[in-house]
């Protein structure tokens, strides 16, 4: 007797179709982000992942819609539900720097010097805002690490000015600050 996909049952096929919609979609968007930050490997590697599942999602849904049209619920309840949750995984896994400028009018070397203490770089600009003198900080890291340096920056001064911005290259010299070796994207770094 041979194994056809669908004579499962119908709640385990809507589960099945649905699942694997959701690893799909969550593995295309994380692909995406890793394509956009030109990590070549790891875009390289998801998509042949993501093309693969689609394809035997697709094949079994599209044998079956005329029988079965509530599989394209299933189907459609799985892609978005895989955005989100690639978005989820996506941010966990922190990929890339960030650049957090922290704008103070007088807690610019407290906050410089706290920041040093905890292994991250930064680089003092002095200007002039609407009250008076500033020293804007800018702190360039792994995004993994930007939540750190946000409570060791508002632990000191609770109500600065800051923003965070993704840069799309970041040229990297000496000692990367900050970097976790090790880890296993680091064999899937940018190329």
């Amino acid at each position: 007797m041979e194994f056809e996909f669908n004579d499962l049952p119908i709640g385990i096929l809507a589960c099945i179709v649905f699942l694997s919609r959701v690893l799909d979609v969550s593995i295309g968007t994380i692909r995406m982000i890793a394509t956009v930050q030109g990590r070549t490997i790891l875009a390289f590697i998801l998509g042949l992942f993501e093309v693969t599942i689609w394809l035997i999602v697709i094949a079994t849904v599209v044998n079956t819609v005329l029988e079965r049209p509530w599989l394209l619920v299933f189907y459609a309840l799985g892609f978005s539900t895989g955005n989100v949750v690639g978005i989820l995984i996506e941010h966990r896994l922190a990929l890339g720097h960030a650049v957090l400028r922290v704008i103070t009018g007088v807690h610019a070397a407290e906050i410089r010097d706290a920041l040093v203490d905890v292994g991250y770089r930064v680089t003092r600009f002095e200007g002039t805002g609407a009250r008076g003198p500033v020293s804007e900080l800018q702190i360039v890291c792994e995004r993994k690490r930007l939540a750190k340096a946000l409570q060791t920056v508002q632990s000191i001064d609770p109500d600065v000015f800051y923003l965070c911005e993704t840069p799309t290259r970041v040229s990297r010299f000496g000692h990367q600050v900050g970097t976790s070796p090790g880890n296993w994207l680091s064999t899937l770094k940018r190329k």
